[in-house]
């Protein structure tokens, strides 16, 4: 197995708890804790434009109904994506991948992508981050690493930059997800922390494959995690596990 290059704790979402998902702000945020490594979500906008978002739809973090799916870049960027956090952040606007893959580069930061198709949209959302992110990481010493929960994304994104690794996210592994480790050419499997064993953690590591799990908010489960052979977690308590892993962040 190859050595894993990335460190073993990750900003999920940008930021955190800390700042609103998703945003320049969060990255800004969690660089500042000293953060080498953030997770985020992409999706297309109406015009092909990547933008980072979690939901298919606007209500929860931007105010507005409806989907991401149906409104350009320019509509997009008039909703204010961080006053539902606090604030603080209001004014917060929803970047595109392009911005936040510049503000990551500048400080090296690395990247964990997950590829976050509006449904129907899996086959085209995954060829054109992939696409993106081959474009936006050039020459990058550690490039991102692509998760998505859409067989069909992932698929289209190993078609389309079949060099940047990729790892199959699911809630809870089952044999049925050795094929599609296997079909992917993967090199980690994502899923729940709450749903999968030390023994089953062990055993995917003994086959080859590298463990991320998800979202990982008290350090001393994250300490027990990582002792099982987790290669990594995502949390959203980022100025905790800062302070618990300053060498690991």
């Amino acid at each position: 197995m190859k050595p894993w290059p990335y460190p073993r704790i990750v900003a999920h979402r940008g930021g955190g708890s800390l700042a609103p998902e998703n945003t320049l702000a969060a990255i800004r945020l969690g660089q500042s804790l000293g953060f080498r490594a953030h997770e985020f979500d992409v999706k297309l906008a109406r015009d092909g434009t990547a933008i980072l978002m979690h939901d298919a739809t606007l209500d929860r973090t931007a105010g507005c109904r409806g989907r991401a799916a149906d409104m350009t870049l320019t509509e997009l960027s008039q909703l204010d994506a961080g006053a539902w956090h606090s604030a603080e952040f209001k004014g917060e606007r929803i970047p595109t991948f392009e911005a936040a893959a510049r503000l990551l580069r500048s400080k090296d930061t690395m990247a964990h992508v997950e590829i976050k198709p509006t449904p129907g949209f899996d086959a085209v959302t995954g060829a054109r981050v992939a696409e993106l992110t081959a474009k936006y990481w050039e020459g990058a010493e550690v490039p991102p690493v692509f998760s998505s929960f859409s067989f069909e994304a992932l698929a289209a994104a190993r078609a389309a930059a079949p060099e940047i690794p990729r790892g199959w996210l699911i809630d809870s592994f089952n044999d049925a997800d050795w094929e599609r480790l296997a079909e992917l050419d993967c090199v980690s499997l994502h899923t729940n922390w709450k749903t999968i064993s030390a023994a089953r953690i062990r055993e995917i590591r003994d086959r080859g494959y590298q463990v991320m799990l998800y979202t990982v908010n008290d350090v001393a489960k994250a300490r027990e995690l990582l002792a099982a052979g987790a290669s990594g977690v995502f949390t959203d308590n980022l100025r905790e596990f800062a302070a618990a892993f300053p060498v690991d962040i």
